[in-house]
């Protein structure tokens, strides 16, 4: 059987979640989803696309969809959807999981790694994150897992963009470019969202080229992270917008990049020291490596404590072999990491 797909659909309570999921289950797109709810709650998908309320933990939806709750841990939950998609009791494509809005999506990202037999039925897509663009400001000033959030995210949504103005969610997408400059941000009305942008975005496939990712290789996101400091024209960049730095964020990211290869015995040691130490605070990491020995590009990401690495395609003849890794956590010592990844160059 092909892996399953699964999106994890994350965002703060009323950034629009349920309305965004209700229109990837009505579009007539010809495909066939189960969606796992963390909670049924106030804002549960309304019974009028739910068929029959039964007893049980899974429902069909009438376009074919089928809708379960999690009362007891996601693994099982999985576990038992794949299985009913063997035995031809249940036909679906994909898994959209929708997380309670105060959910860190960090374990559940998780479970799609460490379970042996979840990794062998489901493909963690990506995860997807809602910012509404009237409350965002004041959630992420308050409320770290709104932050965190941000953190984890393959592909930022804000909606409610009409209901304040242009300056607002110009300054809204650039505090939120500063805590994670990889995931690319769309301003979304009503759930409207096309279903290209929400599925198969391969966020989370190691070996799936980077194109996805077309901020984290652009030199020029966010220069004044970046630490090559022979570019002293990139470091002036921020300076005419001095009101949008009054944000604080504990989340926030960081680029490594260097020309020399790495030693691959070094990294590993080193890599494996600091996700021991810090592994919690670690949201999103992913880089494009050059490994000393390797013809190959290496492509490696993690979650938290866990990471995995893959062989990319070889690095084309006069393409610059350069290495580069993001980072986005929480209040992550930048010194200790850019430092560290120095010494494990050849």
């Amino acid at each position: 059987m092909a892996l399953i797909p699964a999106t994890i659909l994350t965002g703060f309570l009323g950034a629009g979640k349920t309305t965004l999921l209700k229109r990837v289950l009505t579009e007539a797109h010809g495909q066939k989803i189960a969606v796992i709810e963390n909670e049924f709650g106030d804002e549960n998908i309304d019974n009028d696309i739910l068929v029959q309320d039964s007893k049980e933990q899974i429902v069909q939806l009438n376009n074919g969809c089928v809708c379960c709750t999690i009362r007891e841990d996601l693994r099982s939950t999985l576990s038992d959807l794949a299985a009913r998609k063997r035995k031809g009791e249940l036909d679906f494509e994909r898994v959209v999981i929708e997380t309670t809005g105060l959910a860190d999506p960090g374990p559940v990202a998780q479970t799609f790694f460490m379970d042996d037999e979840i990794a062998e039925c489901y493909l963690l897509d990506s995860i997807l994150t809602l910012v509404d663009a009237k409350h965002g400001d004041g959630q992420l000033d308050t409320r770290q897992e709104a932050r965190r959030q941000i953190g984890f995210a393959d592909q930022i949504f804000i909606s409610k963009t009409d209901l304040v103005d242009a300056e607002t969610v110009e300054a809204l997408i650039h505090r939120v470019k500063h805590m994670n400059p990889r995931a690319p941000q769309r301003k979304v009305n009503f759930g409207e969202v096309p279903i290209s942008e929400v599925f198969d975005l391969r966020g989370f496939n190691l070996n799936a080229k980077l194109d996805i990712d077309p901020e984290f290789l652009n030199a020029d996101a966010h220069d004044h992270d970046h630490h090559d400091h022979d570019h002293d024209h990139e470091h002036g960049e921020h300076c005419d917008h001095p009101h949008h730095h009054h944000h604080d964020d504990d989340v926030k990211s960081f680029v490594f990049r260097s020309d020399k290869a790495f030693n691959p015995a070094k990294l590993e040691d080193f890599l494996g020291a600091i996700v021991q130490v810090y592994g919690p605070k670690m949201l999103r990491y992913k880089g494009v490596l050059n490994m000393k020995g390797s013809d190959r590009k290496v492509i490696f990401q993690g979650v938290h404590q866990l990471m995995g690495s893959d062989l990319g395609p070889k690095w084309a003849p006069g393409e610059k072999k350069t290495s580069k890794m993001v980072f986005i956590g929480l209040d992550l010592p930048r010194d200790v990491f850019l430092q560290g990844l120095e010494q494990c160059l050849v």
